[in-house]
């Protein structure tokens, strides 16, 4: 599979590489990261040919934003495609800031907006972060308790943004696929980052989203390919899946699929990388990375062949469904 070949957003003359780069760990997700390893990894993709940049105002509350727009402003703007999200405003931290997520994080603290106003406010918080004109993709992100002001508020601003072209495209990125399968049929949206429900072990967003996506011609942007690191180093003690420490039914799979795996002779972590590409709704995949070394692994897995003979393994264990498109 090539990482640098291209996928269409949606309707839109937007382009991205198959491969794209999630800006979470740049924020210190789970663990801090410095300037220096944040720079070698944004340079690193750069590199190789990767195009497409993910990031938001919650990673590292501002942090992500920051270190990846010193890197991308450097760059020819029509080189790249950038996507940053709204529905959290940052606001000065009152002492110290704690944070369930990131390590280290900058002295804000995330503040849910979903109001017109609010996007406004946000989009012109992160341009001044990332030191550019603009983005290319915004997001809406996390409504999951927001839906209406999320349709009725941000929606709105979002589209207006769209039709003046301060943005060439719109969509919401969330941990679930209903909420987007609900934005999907009231709204008229380019794409959707869905992190986390489409992996090799998670197949919510083949219910309905999936497929409702691929009819309204909305592309599917896969976050979270390794379902937060158990897909990346396997079952092992203190494996996160969504999140939080995984649960025993989510390690009896995952140890499952790498028997399997290993069988094969091929790597758990490709498996992850490459399967949700095969979705004809699925645009890119955007896993994070903390280093050089992390992107350049990322994109050497996307290159590893994968014997069909493993995809008919895991249908015929019941490990993907049948209708589970899948590579080759």
């Amino acid at each position: 599979m090539n990482p640098t070949a291209k996928a269409q957003i949606g309707r839109t003359a937007l382009q991205v590489t198959r491969m794209g780069m999630g800006g979470a760990a740049l924020g210190g997700l789970y663990q801090e990261v410095s300037d220096a390893d944040a720079k070698a990894a944004v340079d690193a993709a750069v590199a190789l040919g990767i195009n497409h940049f993910d990031t938001a105002p919650l990673y590292g509350h501002g942090l992500s934003e920051r270190r990846m727009g010193e890197r991308l402003r450097t760059l020819p703007r029509a080189s790249f495609a950038l996507s940053t999200k709204v529905g959290r405003v940052l606001v000065p931290a009152q002492g110290k800031v704690e944070s369930f997520w990131f390590d280290h994080p900058a002295p804000f603290e995330p503040v849910f907006d979903f109001s017109y106003d609010g996007v406004t406010r946000s989009l012109e918080d992160s341009l001044k972060r990332l030191g550019l004109e603009r983005v290319d993709i915004l997001y809406i992100h996390d409504p999951d308790d927001h839906y209406d002001e999320a349709l009725l508020g941000a929606y709105p601003a979002l589209a207006r943004l769209r039709s003046d072209g301060v943005v060439s495209a719109i969509g919401a990125g969330m941990n679930q696929a209903e909420m987007l399968a609900r934005f999907a049929r009231e709204g008229d949206f380019d794409c959707f980052l869905l992190a986390g429900r489409y992996t090799l072990i998670d197949h919510s967003g083949l219910d309905e989203l999936l497929p409702l996506c691929e009819r309204k011609r909305i592309s599917i942007i896969v976050g979270g390919p390794y379902n937060s690191g158990i897909l990346a180093g396997g079952a092992l003690s203190g494996a996160k899946f969504n999140y939080a420490a995984a649960p025993p039914e989510v390690v009896e799979r995952v140890n499952k699929v790498q028997g399997i795996a290993l069988r094969h002779g091929i790597s758990l972590k490709a498996a992850a990388l490459q399967f949700p590409l095969a979705h004809p709704a699925v645009a890119s995949v955007i896993p994070g990375a903390r280093s050089a070394a992390e992107v350049e692994e990322n994109f050497r897995l996307m290159t590893v062949e994968i014997p069909g003979d493993f995809w008919q393994e895991l249908r015929a264990k019941r490990l993907l469904p049948e209708e589970a498109s899948v590579p080759g």
